[in-house]
């Protein structure tokens, strides 16, 4: 079953897409519906962990991926205060 869907834009947005759905070759229904479908995919793939189980997991999957080691905390520290020195503006 197929539906509609009324958004209300403007004229000059309307014609704006209109351009760009045309330059696509495509119908500014089929351009809309497009784009609405690229919003959903980017939204899906924005995976939210929601569990102990579901972060644990996370880690363990970046851990089998990464390679090297993690520095320690002094040696970040190190980095971040030689970085601030760098950047510092004359006193």
């Amino acid at each position: 079953m197929v539906e509609r869907i009324h958004i209300v834009v403007d004229k000059a947005e309307k014609e704006r897409y209109r351009r760009l759905a045309a330059r696509e070759g495509k119908s500014l229904s089929e351009w809309l519906r497009a784009a609405a479908q690229e919003k959903l995919a980017a939204a899906q793939s924005e995976s939210r962990l929601e569990t102990v189980e579901e972060l644990l997991a996370f880690f363990e999957e970046i851990d089998g991926r990464e390679k090297g080691r993690e520095p320690d905390w002094e040696e970040h520290r190190k980095v971040i205060e030689q970085s601030i020195a760098k950047g510092a503006a004359p006193a």
